[in-house]
């Protein structure tokens, strides 16, 4: 059976960019820049996005196109003879699962609130301490959520269902046109809110001084360095997949500059979002993860218009989460058709059954399961499934991915360069070989060593 390809650039690229887009750039993003000073913050975070994430973006479309495979058989396929790259696949395809056993309840939340705001059971009628107890509603209601978590599963499904470009590649693309309407939108209307300037100028205005007294260089730069590695979701083979069905023509360097590019202004447009509306009604834009299902629904209950505007914000937040769903089941589900010959319907309706089992504890985690707390107090099922994806499998796969594509006994640069310069576009230079064969490791690696320290400290 000839391997599905995807029937444009346009295509490839929105693809990679709604898998990059997700909860990371519309909720991650703002609270950390929140928390770390703001503009100043978001400068240092750009300049890692570019000198860590587009490089290793690269190297995981490259493993993609050369091998037409998922990242379980692409590493088998391409790795030197008696080799043992090819354990990495199994541990990648498994991140994928754990991403999703979480990502699927938090989009659930996120259409339960969509359909609140609209039906009226968000309203501006609602103080803070109301919004806080209907977010407590339904986080210990498990049938609830199981539904709500199910119907982010099944549309995600649905659509993968129909196939690569009719499915995923078609509805991808008019969901991200879509959501960078309503983004800009909504940034619009955040700005032009009354009070929103000391927003604006928070978030626009550097302030390296505030940073480096306040929040610490050290602590605010090992904060832009993990952001910018992890709102990529590079690590897990979600890239590759799309690099396997994407043609030759264009340089795969290029290609990865564009994309970062949309995801950028996706998370760029989150604070132009975020931060005028906090400053407007007084809420703490470095609230932490509250920040999208507490502070910003106050904000919108008590906003003229709220429940429509709360509908707009929570719809374009669906697509980004969704957009990520979809990459992510395609990678999962093509490792079941290439690997173990299974056609796209039975790998869809098996992925989704399991998908659907697996998401449970993260469910019960809110309630029934609510006493495990592996982290301390306040934490739960969903951060300790956050952190074997975020400050293990993805880092650890990303530094598996550059040393197979920089060293001689992987892959080699050769092979990588080779393979990333095929056709027109922007090339990756010979003289980065240094810089990505040992400096790019050793950045990861204390990534990864900060992180899971602050977790575990």
């Amino acid at each position: 059976m000839a391997r599905e390809r995807l029937s444009s650039r346009l295509g490839f690229i929105l693809l990679s960019a709604g898998c990059a887009i997700g909860l990371g750039n519309v909720w991650r993003f703002p609270y950390i820049t929140g928390k770390y000073g703001g503009a100043a913050f978001v400068l240092i975070y750009l300049i890692f996005l570019v000198i860590l994430g587009l490089p290793v973006m690269i190297m995981e479309f490259s493993i993609g196109r050369a091998s037409r495979l998922n990242i379980a058989g692409a590493l088998r396929k391409l790795e030197p003879e008696g080799s043992k790259w090819h354990i990495e696949g199994p541990v990648a395809v498994a991140g994928n699962y754990i991403l999703l056993m979480y990502y699927s309840v938090l989009t659930g939340w996120l259409l339960y609130y969509f359909f609140s705001f609209i039906s009226g059971s968000l309203n501006g009628g609602m103080d803070a301490a109301a919004v806080s107890t209907f977010f407590s509603s339904l986080t210990a209601a498990p049938v609830l959520q199981t539904g709500m978590m199910a119907l982010a599963l099944l549309l995600t499904a649905g659509i993968v269902i129909i196939g690569l470009k009719n499915g995923v590649e078609k509805i991808t693309k008019v969901m991200m046109i879509v959501l960078f309407l309503l983004m800009l939108i909504l940034a619009i209307h955040s700005c032009l809110l009354p009070g929103a300037g000391e927003g604006l100028l928070f978030y626009i205005r550097p302030d390296f001084g505030n940073l480096v007294h306040e929040y610490g260089l050290s602590e605010s730069i090992f904060a832009a360095m993990g952001q910018a590695f992890f709102t990529l979701s590079l690590g897990i083979g979600a890239m590759s997949i799309f690099g396997s069905y994407f043609n030759n023509e264009r340089t795969l360097g290029g290609e990865s500059v564009r994309i970062i590019c949309l995801d950028t202004t996706v998370a760029l447009l989150s604070g132009f979002i975020i931060f005028p509306a906090c400053s407007s009604f007084g809420v703490e834009p470095g609230s932490g993860p509250a920040l999208l299902f507490l502070s910003l629904p106050t904000v919108f209950t008590e906003m003229p218009m709220g429940r429509l505007w709360g509908a707009v914000f929570f719809l374009a937040m669906i697509f980004a989460a969704l957009s990520t769903l979809i990459a992510v089941f395609e990678n999962i589900c093509s490792y079941w058709m290439d690997n173990r010959g299974w056609t796209r319907k039975n790998a869809v309706i098996l992925n989704f059954v399991l998908l659907f089992f697996l998401s449970i504890p993260c469910v019960l985690g809110f309630n029934v399961l609510s006493g495990f707390q592996p982290f301390g107090e306040g934490t739960g099922v969903l951060d300790f499934e956050d952190f074997l994806v975020s400050n293990l499998i993805l880092p650890l796969g990303s530094l598996v991915f550059v040393l197979f594509c920089t060293h001689r006994f992987g892959w080699g640069w050769d092979n990588f360069t080779k393979e990333a310069n095929l056709g027109k576009g922007l090339k990756v230079p010979k003289g980065l070989r240094i810089y990505c064969g040992w400096i790019l490791p050793i950045i990861i690696l204390l990534v990864t060593a900060n992180g899971i320290y602050g977790v575990l400290a």
